[in-house]
């Protein structure tokens, strides 16, 4: 577990299905992320691979809530992806937040981020970590860029009803890496 100011981080579990459903549900919430319902078997998919990086790689997404205990705030963390469209998104450990609706414009994706990047980079050492934000997302294009992320390229996905905008947090004063 990881402790902000206001909240707890903790690694995902399965008791935490519902939860995680339950936010996500909102289409205002789901607007970003493909824009497209959710089902719990979606969500439980989400659960799996986010636990799996954990026991694979060592860093995956953390739970978010307050400090007091309560319902999920959201989810943040950085998680091992392979996306499967190159553009320096395979293999690689990626940034990612989500929040439900009553957690917006209160700082808390911000906050977690910060205090995961920094648990990341102590543990896992500084290297690049790309992120992906689909286009028009403008609260977590800035959140990305005060936490150091740099865009690099836009993808589109088939069938995808925006653009993606691929950002990376490179290792402080060395080169940019070679993507594939």
């Amino acid at each position: 577990m990881l402790r902000t100011e206001r909240l707890d981080l903790w690694q995902p579990a399965a008791t935490d299905l519902a939860g995680l459903h339950s936010m996500v549900a909102p289409e205002a919430v789901r607007r970003f992320l493909g824009n497209r319902p959710t089902t719990m078997a979606e969500e439980s998919a989400r659960l799996l691979r986010n636990a799996g990086s954990w026991a694979l790689y060592g860093y995956g997404t953390f739970v978010m809530r307050p400090r007091d205990g309560g319902a999920i705030l959201g989810i943040c963390g950085v998680f091992h992806s392979w996306r499967g469209f190159g553009d320096g998104l395979d293999d690689v450990p990626e940034a990612g937040w989500i929040l439900g609706e009553a957690s917006w414009g209160q700082g808390l994706a911000g906050e977690a981020m910060r205090t995961v990047l920094a648990w990341f980079d102590e543990t896992h050492g500084t290297r690049r970590i790309a992120c992906m934000i689909e286009e028009g997302h403008h609260a977590s294009v800035r959140l990305a860029h005060a936490l150091g992320f740099e865009a690099y390229a836009v993808h589109q996905e088939e069938g995808g009803e925006r653009p993606l905008v691929l950002l990376e947090r490179l290792n402080a004063g060395q080169p940019r890496e070679r993507l594939p």
